[in-house]
């Protein structure tokens, strides 16, 4: 029988961690995918302002918006380039249009 030293474990785990980390990374991509498209009734995108289309945003109630501020070029926005939604941290579990706006947006550095 082989006996463990506590070094060959260590060495294991860290063999296997990269492993685990890209399994949970892949399945939160897959989630991600899964996810439903954020509704503008929903009750936190409705107090943000949340518009799908960013040329329907309310331009009396936000009058600092400007056409050209999309989630796509928001710092919050966790989608590809190219993509037509991807996920927000405002809006856990859903995701956002591209081309849409919150009164969140913050200009992407």
């Amino acid at each position: 029988m082989s006996r463990t030293t506590r070094r060959v474990f260590l060495m294991s785990i860290a063999a296997a961690g990269p492993l685990l980390a890209g399994t949970v990374t892949a399945r939160a991509a897959q989630a991600a995918q899964g996810a439903p498209k954020l509704d503008e009734k929903d009750p936190v995108a409705a107090s943000l302002g949340y518009v799908a289309d960013t040329a329907k945003a309310d331009a009396k109630k936000y009058p600092k918006h400007t056409k050209d501020q999309k989630c796509a070029n928001c710092v919050l926005y966790q989608g590809k380039a190219g993509d037509a939604a991807g996920n927000c941290p405002i809006f856990s579990g859903k995701q956002v249009a591209a081309a849409g706006w919150c009164s969140s947006w913050v200009k992407k550095a």
